[in-house]
């Protein structure tokens, strides 16, 4: 069953996303992953969960969830991290499809 991820995202520090950006799709791609979309928010239509603001989202895809669980945990993508929360606020989740 392939799964999606899904990041929400608020920006915080455009010079530290674009390293971030240029770094994370080599760490997707060595646990078979993929970056299938990129963009921006153009609009909310409800909050009725009362999210945190979002501006921007990232969807990946993945075989399997061990394969996507694994990304997450994964050495190469935790030394993103401190680099990631100087970039970004983020909400990351998987969805199984």
């Amino acid at each position: 069953m392939m799964v999606k991820v899904i990041g929400l995202i608020e920006l915080r520090d455009e010079g530290a996303f674009e390293q971030y950006r240029s770094q994370v799709g080599q760490t997707v791609e060595l646990y078979k992953g993929s970056i299938k979309n990129r963009g921006s928010v153009a609009d909310v239509f409800w909050n009725e969960l009362g999210c945190a603001q979002f501006s921007a989202f990232v969807e990946l895809e993945f075989p399997s969830a061990k394969d996507a669980k694994t990304w997450a945990n994964s050495p190469e993508y935790q030394a993103l991290v401190p680099n990631r929360n100087k970039a970004m606020k983020l909400t990351l989740f998987s969805i199984a499809i």
